[in-house]
């Protein structure tokens, strides 16, 4: 006998000003289109491509021309270093190994680290050379002393770039040199600054040094938001006359840390005031939450024709969220899923889904699981729950 399946309401709170609508659904797939809404607050930013993000979360605060082609300038040094961090934590090379200085690092022109021809340099300085002062020179010294030469070197950047999902890249030099085919987004820097913070904590330190010296020459970290005293410790500027002035950047306020990538401005000027300016507000206006831990339980399913009444749906991941403050009331978190579900049921089964919605902010669904195993009961159970369903409209 098919149990019809009953729909129910029921709400309740998970956290202050959060409220769960729990709302059951038929037999079929609920997709809901979500509406991103954009801040008017990205169109008054000079950049011509920008974005911010939350680095826990990945929500995206503010975007402009995100997707847009651009020239990332000395911004591509991070994946310069990103290669060096790659190959430092997999063992093929060590902070105090050399590189050799050739005759066109030596002579390359733009910002500069100063190393001499025909000298080694150590890694390890190489890496405050590119972060810090931004040398050109450098990224060519590391180029040609992983690759062999700039131009395998910068193939090998783009399939790196592919790795890490940055679709709209591609790289022919180490150091962001003007070239109409070396291009990528605001969207893809982002991602490879995500890399960095995730995968090489152990090096990214490097990026809020404000200073380095090297062939006697001292030169301070150009990022202008690592003066600004708003908890910004990296990442990368840069500018050529294609791409104006650009930006790279995070801060960490509390246990919050925000990624902002600025491009296309017209002068040194632009890039600090609007960054500065951008990432204050992501700070100050936005605020993250976090709803459930993974493998809480969301809800209790009851269960038709089971060895158990019912069984647990939870989440796999941590959830959370990052809206802006004024719409945390407006918060809704609805719960979908089939009541009753048929046994047997799988551990892991997917039963359902969480719906997160706000003001400005892009909805969220979140699957739910099944917490366990739920055997189906024989044959004689089936008849007393069928018997019993139809006396007293049980369901079980």
């Amino acid at each position: 006998m098919n149990n019809p399946i009953k729909l129910i309401q029921k709400t309740f709170n998970i956290t202050t000003d959060i409220i769960i609508s729990v709302v059951k659904i038929i037999l079929s797939i609920y997709v809901i289109l979500s509406i991103i809404t954009i801040s008017a607050y990205a169109n008054s930013t000079k950049a011509k491509q920008a974005i911010l993000l939350d680095f826990n979360t990945g929500h995206i605060l503010m975007e402009k021309a995100a997707d847009t082609r651009m020239y990332p300038a000395s911004m591509t040094k991070m994946m310069t270093a990103f290669m060096l961090f790659d190959r430092l934590k997999n063992g093929s090379l060590s902070l105090d190994d050399s590189f050799s200085v050739s005759k066109k690092a030596w002579r390359k022109g733009g910002s500069k680290m100063f190393v001499e021809i025909g000298k080694q340099v150590k890694v390890e300085d190489l890496l405050r050379g590119i972060i810090i002062q931004s040398g050109n020179d450098a990224t060519i010294v590391v180029a040609e002393g992983i690759s062999g030469s700039e131009e395998n070197f910068a193939i090998e950047m783009t399939k790196k770039a592919r790795e890490l999902g940055m679709l709209n890249t591609q790289f022919k030099n180490a150091s962001g040199w003007p070239d109409d085919e070396h291009y990528t987004t605001a969207r893809d820097l982002s991602i490879l600054a995500t890399a960095i913070i995730r995968d090489h904590p152990e090096y990214y330190h490097i990026y809020s040094e404000k200073s380095f010296k090297y062939s006697g020459i001292d030169q301070p970290n150009r990022n202008p938001l690592l003066y600004a005293n708003i908890g910004a410790d990296g990442l990368k500027t840069g500018h050529t006359e294609a791409s104006g002035y650009g930006l790279t950047a995070s801060a960490i306020n509390g246990d919050r840390r925000l990624i902002l990538v600025l491009n296309g401005m017209e002068s040194k000027r632009d890039r600090t005031t609007e960054s500065k300016r951008i990432m204050t507000w992501g700070v100050k206006e936005w605020n993250s939450y976090s709803l459930f831990q993974a493998g809480e339980n969301i809800v209790k399913n009851k269960v038709w024709l089971g060895s158990d009444a019912s069984v647990d749906l939870i989440t796999r991941d941590d959830v959370a969220v990052t809206m802006l403050r004024k719409n945390r009331r407006s918060l809704k978190v609805t719960v979908r899923y089939i009541e009753p579900i048929a046994a047997p049921i799988k551990s892991g089964q997917e039963l359902g889904h969480l719906t997160i919605e706000a003001p400005d902010m892009k909805s969220l669904i979140i699957p739910l699981f099944a917490a366990n195993d739920v055997a189906k009961i024989g044959i004689l159970g089936r008849i007393k729950a069928s018997i019993n369903y139809l006396l007293w409209g049980g369901s079980h």
